[in-house]
């Protein structure tokens, strides 16, 4: 077991230097939309000279920071091919929260990552990204999380999608406070516990490891404030033994098991079943009275969810159409399919791709936008289809269990 010596220097609310297993570690902890956590950054790297600077990004987010017209680049059809829809979404609209709250400050998001690795490659200083990337996250928050705990997810992504909260540049300093910082995790604990142990508690070690990694005696870390407690913990625990080093069981997006696998044809089998029943024990009109049921309020919620997205008539038709086939497979959804249609029918263009990340700020923009709309009817399409299911296969067992009732009742008046 190393020594463990946690002596500090010169430590501040947002800075903490470490003494661990003999190597110096100093993390900087910042507000990614503030003028002074550039200048901190700055500041800290030409002080310390460290070794190496370690870097709160992957490398697509550097990429993304480095050209920010990427977008341009970007296949609306393949990404619904590939089922990242929703990982698209989520993306626009974190990002396009933090640019908002950057325009206050006028400070783009990012900018104190950016400012780091000029200053080290200034100085010569080799430079590690040190954050897992943001697809296998946001990935694992969605698929942890209950049918409950994604609908408000998905709540709280349209809430900040479309706010209009103004944060003046004394509140975004305030976020590098622990009181605050503090606050924010507990509130966020407590609404969305699996989303904050992704989001937080896991980068916190998977931050802490490749920093731990990172050649040299000497490494200072940029970190959003809020990691700085968590990363300081993880680097002690690894130090003293109580931790390994490797972070691969939360380096990737878990398959599904067995059981998740078959809990997907669960349903599908269970509205064929109940048909079945409907079409045995009480006749052939009772079975289609049940098709048609389901036919109704699958393609007609799916219909209204493309309607309200905005989608053109033959992707509402092609909704209408598709939902009660799809909500039957597991394989392909009807989001898929109208989202698909949509974008070949309503092409994006040069501009579309240009200003995807303005338009995400507002409602309106959403709609403008055909990337933008292409997403909603993609989600509300996907959203209809399932309330549909859930409202037909209620129905359907209210139905059986009537109809057994009556049989039940006429069979004990014939003993009576």
């Amino acid at each position: 077991m190393e020594e463990l010596n946690t002596e500090q220097k010169e430590d501040s609310s947002t800075q903490k230097h470490l003494v661990l297993g003999g190597r110096n570690f100093i993390l900087v902890g910042t507000a990614h939309v503030s003028a002074q956590s550039v200048k901190e950054v700055e500041d800290a790297i030409r002080k310390e000279n460290p070794e190496t600077v370690a870097i709160e990004l992957d490398d697509k987010r550097l990429k993304s920071l480095e050209d920010p017209d990427s977008w341009r680049k970007m296949d609306i059809i393949n990404v619904l091919k590939k089922k990242q829809g929703f990982l698209m979404l989520a993306n626009l609209v974190l990002s396009s929260y933090q640019k908002r709250i950057g325009q206050s400050s006028d400070v783009p998001p990012g900018s104190e990552m950016i400012a780091a690795i000029k200053v080290a490659k200034e100085l010569n200083i080799p430079q590690v990204m040190v954050d897992r990337p943001v697809a296998v996250t946001l990935r694992r928050a969605w698929a942890k999380n209950s049918f409950w705990g994604k609908c408000k997810l998905l709540s709280a992504l349209i809430a900040s999608a479309f706010s209009k909260e103004e944060v003046n540049p004394e509140e975004i300093e305030n976020l590098k406070k622990k009181s605050e910082m503090d606050s924010m995790m507990a509130e966020l604990s407590e609404f969305l516990p699996t989303v904050k142990e992704v989001l937080i508690d896991e980068r916190d070690r998977y931050l802490a490891s490749h920093i731990w990694q990172c050649e040299g005696n000497s490494v200072l870390a940029v970190l959003g404030a809020g990691h700085l407690p968590g990363v300081q913990s993880h680097l002690e625990k690894i130090v003293s033994g109580q931790e390994n080093v490797d972070c691969s069981d939360i380096d990737f997006v878990p398959p599904k098991t067995l059981a998740a696998k078959i809990a997907g044809w669960i349903i599908p089998v269970l509205i064929v079943a109940l048909i079945a029943v409907g079409f045995v024990f009480g006749g052939r009109a009772k079975g289609w009275d049940m098709i048609s049921s389901w036919v109704l309020w699958n393609g007609l919620l799916a219909g209204i969810g493309a309607l309200i997205a905005g989608g053109h008539p033959l992707t509402i038709i092609i909704s209408i159409i598709g939902a009660p086939f799809t909500s039957l497979c597991p394989f392909v959804g009807v989001g898929m399919v109208a989202g698909i249609v949509q974008a070949i029918l309503c092409k994006p263009k040069i501009e579309d791709m240009e200003n995807i990340q303005q338009d995400s700020n507002s409602i309106k923009g959403f709609y403008k936008n055909r990337i933008l709309r292409t997403l909603l009817v993609f989600i509300l399409s996907s959203l209809g289809s399932s309330i549909g299911t859930f409202v037909a296969g209620a129905s359907f067992v209210v139905a059986i269990t009537t109809f057994f009732d009556k049989i039940a009742s006429a069979i004990k008046s014939l003993f009576m």
